[in-house]
C-alpha cells in the first residue's frame, strides 16, 4: 500500500514519516509525497473548518491521480489541515493560519506575535490538526488538539510555523525549544495521525 501525502511542506512530510515510522514498517506501507507522482498545484481551500479543508485536499489529489491511472486499488491519499486558534483573537488565525499575513511563514509568525503583544503579551490558545483520508473505499477524517498559550516573544530554533511563540500545557518551553521527539510526543498532528491510524488499519483489512 502507498500512503500519498497531499503536501509539499517538507517539515510536515518529515514529521508524518517520523510519527508513522513503526506503522509503515509493521504494515509495509510506502509513504511518499504527491510531488513524486504529479506536479504540485495550488488547491483552493474554501471550506469553513479544518475538516472541510483537509477533505478538499485529499479528495482533489485522489481524483486527479485516479483519473490519470496512477493509483493502485489500495493506495490512500492523506492530507493535513492545521492551524492555531488564539482565544483573545476570537479563534483567529484558525483555518487561515497558513495565510494569516498574506506572506510567508515568517510574516505569519510576526503578525501573530505582534497581535498577542498588543493584547497583553499572552493568551490561551490551541493547535488543531485534521487528517483527511481519501481512498477507493471512502473519505474520512480524524482530529487532534494541543492546548497551551501563546506569548509575544519568539523563543527557540526548532520546529516551524508558530512554534516559537506557543507553550504547551505542562511545559515552560515553547515548541521551538523542545526537541523533535518531545514535540512529536504531544503534538496535535501526532494525536490526529494516531487517531487516523485506526481508519488506515480498517482500510488495510478490507
Amino acid at each position: 500500500m502507498r500512503l500519498i501525502l497531499a503536501t509539499s511542506n517538507q517539515d510536515k512530510i518529515k514529521e508524518i514519516r517520523q510519527i508513522y515510522a513503526s506503522f509503515s514498517q509493521d504494515f509495509g506501507v510506502e509513504i511518499l509525497s504527491w510531488d513524486t507522482l504529479m506536479t504540485p498545484f495550488e488547491i483552493t481551500e474554501d471550506g469553513t473548518s479544518f475538516q472541510e479543508n483537509a477533505l478538499i485536499k485529499s479528495r482533489v489529489v485522489f481524483e486527479i491521480l485516479k483519473n490519470q491511472g496512477i493509483l493502485k486499488v489500495r493506495d490512500i491519499v492523506l492530507s493535513d489541515d492545521s492551524g492555531i486558534c488564539v482565544e483573545k483573537l476570537g479563534g483567529a488565525p484558525g483555518i487561515r493560519s497558513a495565510r494569516y499575513s498574506g506572506g510567508g511563514a515568517e510574516e505569519n509568525l510576526e503578525k501573530l506575535r505582534s497581535e498577542v503583544k498588543r493584547l497583553g503579551g499572552i493568551s490561551r490558545a490551541h493547535y488543531c490538526a485534521c487528517i483527511g483520508i481519501s481512498s477507493f473505499v471512502s473519505d474520512s477524517s480524524a482530529h487532534g488538539f494541543m492546548y497551551g498559550q501563546v506569548i509575544a516573544e519568539c523563543r527557540g530554533e526548532n520546529g516551524f510555523g508558530y512554534d516559537p511563540i506557543f507553550i504547551p500545557n505542562g511545559f515552560n518551553k515553547t515548541l521551538a525549544e523542545l526537541s523533535s521527539e518531545e514535540k512529536n510526543s504531544i503534538s496535535h498532528r501526532r494525536i490526529a495521525l494516531e487517531n487516523a491510524q485506526y481508519l488506515l488499519r480498517a482500510l488495510l483489512e478490507k
